[in-house]
């Protein structure tokens, strides 16, 4: 008996969201077609132009853009932001700084902080039962 190793593909949307760039930003024949796991690994380790583009200018996908503004994605939603940014969008944002993303900013800034509590009580629970 021998083994039959199938190549593992996936859709476009997928490979965009691993690269971490907004796939209507992509190339038609990127977005068109499938990507297996080789040509996945491939756009990672030696990213071509357009990749390196999208990852520098954008558009961003949310989770991007939430990182980069460093809220959540529900607050980019209650900030009104639902459509891809660019990183001139994003830094305009950061500089205007309005009052939702100061208010989104905050709750952000109290989640890590509680996260935070959460593991240090955990680490000094773990440490007592030991």
């Amino acid at each position: 008996m021998t083994s039959h190793q199938s190549t593992q593909t996936m859709k476009p949307a997928t490979a965009a969201k691993k690269l971490g760039v907004y796939l209507e930003a992509t190339p038609a024949e990127f977005r068109e077609g499938v990507v297996t796991r080789a040509e996945l690994n491939a756009l990672q380790a030696d990213p071509p132009q357009w990749l390196r583009d999208l990852r520098r200018d954008g558009p961003h996908p949310r989770p991007v853009v939430a990182q980069k503004l460093g809220v959540s994605i529900a607050g980019l939603a209650r900030g009104g932001v639902a459509e891809a940014l660019t990183t001139e969008q994003i830094e305009a944002l950061k500089q205007e700084q309005p009052e939702w993303l100061q208010k989104e900013r905050a709750t952000q800034a109290e989640v890590r902080k509680e996260a935070a509590r959460l593991r240090q009580r955990d680490a000094e629970r773990t440490a007592e039962g030991s």
